[in-house]
């Protein structure tokens, strides 16, 4: 199989290198970043360029951008990708992505198939990259009622010949609602953390708890506007459940309620004993 990928970021690059670690396919890229080409290259994490005028030749079309960028790049090359192949994305947003792309593939005869690896760091960028990354990752598929099972079975299966854990099947509103929850809403809630007037403080003050609180602060701004943005609703929506709760947690402090406290901190302990065996 040929694959291409578009986008050599910390998600493109580290697709590109366990392809290549773990599978037979030839992978080639497209960036419009010349040194994570020669980087790609030099580190044989790819068979080598591709333009987008010979995209038409790969029979699976990965798209690693930014939400918009990957709007942008699958319209305005609908035309150019290989008839009967499949174009898969990798955005943390679903809805906004296949509403947009999927219907003028299909008009192109290309099979679109929204995804979503659930894997990352704290940096971006091809330098940061890595081979192993999705080994205890799960990958998600979004599969609309139209597209072929066997695309979804041929995209599963090369999941997990490049190393994936799991394959996830859901529908774009569940994803949605569910990623708001479990990495939309934490990156909120890291950002507005680190804001406190203690953080420049906390030096010897700090270990692991703090660690977990912040790592995800360090965000690209740029790209975690577009997904809030395009999944709006759902995320309001975890904002909102989330400030009732601390709203609870501040009221029986300031009341010096240990009662109501000590039941707070017994429920919130259970759920996560809870989501831990399910």
């Amino acid at each position: 199989m040929k694959i291409a990928i578009v986008g050599l970021g910390l998600i493109g690059g580290s697709l590109a290198k366990a392809i290549k670690k773990n599978t037979e396919h030839s992978c080639f890229a497209l960036d419009i970043d010349r040194a994570a080409i020669a980087g790609a290259v030099a580190q044989e994490a790819i068979d080598g360029e591709i333009t987008a005028d010979e995209i038409h030749s790969c029979d699976v079309v990965m798209v690693c951008l930014h939400p918009a960028q990957t709007i942008n790049f699958i319209i305005e090359n609908k035309s150019k990708f290989k008839k009967g192949g499949i174009v898969i994305d990798s955005c943390g947003v679903k809805a906004a992505i296949v509403n947009a792309v999927e219907k003028p593939l299909a008009d192109e005869g290309v099979h679109f198939l929204g995804c979503h690896p659930m894997a990352g760091r704290e940096f971006s960028g091809f330098a940061y990259s890595v081979d192993n990354l999705f080994e205890k990752a799960s990958f998600i598929m979004t599969p609309s009622d139209e597209l072929p099972v066997r695309i979804v079975r041929e995209v599963s299966q090369l999941a997990y010949e490049i190393g994936f854990a799991r394959v996830v099947t859901s529908t774009v509103e569940e994803h949605d609602r569910i990623i708001a929850f479990t990495s939309q809403l934490a990156h909120v809630v890291s950002s507005a953390y680190v804001k406190s007037p203690s953080l420049l403080k906390q030096s010897g003050f700090s270990a692991g708890s703090f660690k977990d609180m912040t790592r995800v602060a360090k965000l690209n701004e740029n790209m975690w506007t577009e997904l809030f943005m395009m999944n709006r609703q759902p995320l309001i929506d975890e904002i909102d459940c989330i400030i009732a709760h601390l709203t609870e947690y501040r009221d029986a402090i300031s009341a010096e309620d240990a009662d109501g406290l000590r039941e707070l901190l017994k429920t919130g302990r259970e759920l996560k004993e809870l989501s831990n065996n399910s």
